[in-house]
């Protein structure tokens, strides 16, 4: 019972000590779950999405890398870690340009940068010109936003197979509209094979694809002054003035984003002409995507698609890091 008192009293009097110390504010060390939650909680939070992209991208990444410095083919599927070590053998076939396989693959390279170059420039273009067309305030604005937002809100797969029953050279719609209705064709065309394949490829890219420009660019006119185009206008401007003195300069920074988004995910895209032709895509449509999947996967050598993805990646990442370097540049002289 002595015992008891004591150790009661000495932990009052502590307590006095410290409460005096500190101007009557007791000092208590922080709890371990208080340090988490200040300290670790957002690595914590973050724990997830690191996990998911080291599975899904990181991962696969490097064991692509890996399997390009190997002849794997069907004979190692089994096991591919049994497959010869070749070294830089698969580069130099992908990029023998005098070869059937390096003509090939340069020549789905130049496809792909002409599809590229129509399918994002038109994409960007039909996106601003509908953002700044709805700018203004008027009756059925909502409507007609929520109309342009239809096709980025839709599924790829189901989208692309609509387009293809549109395409089909017999009874589809487009050539129901272009030959028995408006006469512009002298026969119904082939969309789906030969040289007319690129325009449908071009034309379902864009139409996938606009609506995210319009949605970025309508979000980045949201910040743009009122004020500007009041006192624009009350000095005599007109719209085309005002689109281009004060539109366009003040969208500088969002359109540099969106146009590299743009470029990568039509550069990389798969999934439009797999759908859209198959597997055996025509020559004129003959993406680089769908070239390394043929080379891949109906060919089974895996090391040289593998070896053409590493290649698509290296150029993927030299001109985003030229694109950021000049676009950088660009502002840096702009704000000066």
């Amino acid at each position: 019972m002595t015992a008891t008192v004591t150790t009661d009293s000495r932990s009052e009097k502590s307590d006095r000590v410290t409460s005096r110390g500190t101007g009557g504010a007791r000092r208590r060390l922080p709890r371990i779950p208080d340090r988490i939650r200040q300290g670790g909680l957002p690595y914590l939070l973050l724990l997830p999405a690191v996990l998911l992209e080291l599975l899904i991208h990181v991962i696969p990444m490097i064991i692509g890398i890996v399997m390009s410095f190997r002849q794997l083919t069907q004979f190692f599927i089994g096991n591919w870690g049994a497959a010869p070590w070749t070294g830089l053998d698969n580069y130099k076939i992908a990029v023998d340009f005098n070869a059937p396989i390096g003509e090939a693959l340069l020549h789905s390279f130049f496809v792909t940068c002409v599809f590229t170059f129509f399918a994002v420039g038109l994409a960007w273009l039909f996106g601003v010109t509908a953002a700044i067309m709805l700018q203004e305030n008027f009756r059925g604005r909502g409507f007609l936003r929520a109309i342009f937002l239809v096709p980025y809100a839709l599924p790829v797969y189901a989208a692309v197979i609509t387009w293809a029953f549109m395409f089909q050279r017999d009874n589809g719609l487009v050539n129901h509209v272009l030959h028995d209705q408006l006469g512009l064709t002298d026969q119904p065309s082939f969309w789906l094979i030969g040289d007319n394949s690129i325009y449908a490829l071009i034309v379902v890219s864009v139409w996938k694809g606009w609506p995210f420009a319009f949605l970025i660019v309508m979000a980045g006119l949201q910040n743009i002054p009122r004020e500007l185009y009041e006192a624009s206008a009350i000095d005599g401007a007109g719209i085309w003035q005002q689109i281009r003195k004060i539109t366009l300069p003040s969208l500088r920074p969002v359109n540099q984003v969106l146009v590299l988004v743009l470029f990568l995910w039509t550069f990389n895209d798969f999934n439009t002409p797999y759908v859209l032709f198959g597997k055996a895509a025509p020559e004129n449509a003959d993406l680089i995507s769908i070239h390394i999947y043929q080379s891949s996967f109906v060919t089974w050598n895996f090391g040289t698609g593998s070896a053409m993805s590493v290649l698509l990646l290296l150029f993927l990442l030299v001109v985003t890091a030229v694109y950021l370097l000049i676009t950088s540049r660009g502002r840096k002289g702009a704000d000066a």
